[in-house]
């Protein structure tokens, strides 16, 4: 294999379909032209793309608009022609629906509000069964 990626034994055919992509296929363990491409936290404060979006929502809000949050994942997929891509979206959202206030402020990043810092404060913490209110992260994988 030539280590150019740009040479065109390293560039593998449009793929049909998700299942049939070169990262599926690897997945698989099936015979690929190269390795597949993905990377963590691909979206970011450098895409323009991003930052025209993040200038009309928060980032919470972002996180939560299924239609948005594909954007961001594509439009960076588009600009680094990876060949896959983590969903946009973050892991604190998650604690909102089991009782917690959770703010991204402004040059400050998460703050929760109403933080557990003893065993009482457990009585309040709800246990997340019911994954409804969760579903925009759902919502944004079928998006992509």
């Amino acid at each position: 294999m030539n280590a150019d990626p740009d040479s065109p034994e390293n560039k593998e055919p449009a793929a049909g379909s998700v299942e049939d992509s070169l990262f599926m296929r690897a997945c698989r363990l099936e015979p690929v032209s190269r390795p597949p491409v993905w990377l963590m936290r691909q979206a970011g404060r450098y895409l323009p793309e991003y930052q025209a979006i993040r200038n009309k929502v928060t980032f919470l809000e972002l996180c939560k608009n299924p239609e948005l949050s594909a954007e961001v994942m594509l439009a960076t997929v588009d600009r680094l022609g990876v060949d896959a891509a983590i969903i946009f979206s973050d892991l604190l959202p998650l604690l909102q629906p089991m009782g917690l206030d959770l703010e991204f402020a402004t040059g400050e990043g998460p703050v929760i509000h109403n933080p557990l810092r003893n065993r009482t404060d457990l009585d309040r913490f709800h246990e997340l069964v019911d994954v409804g209110p969760l579903s925009f992260v759902f919502e944004t994988v079928r998006a992509t």
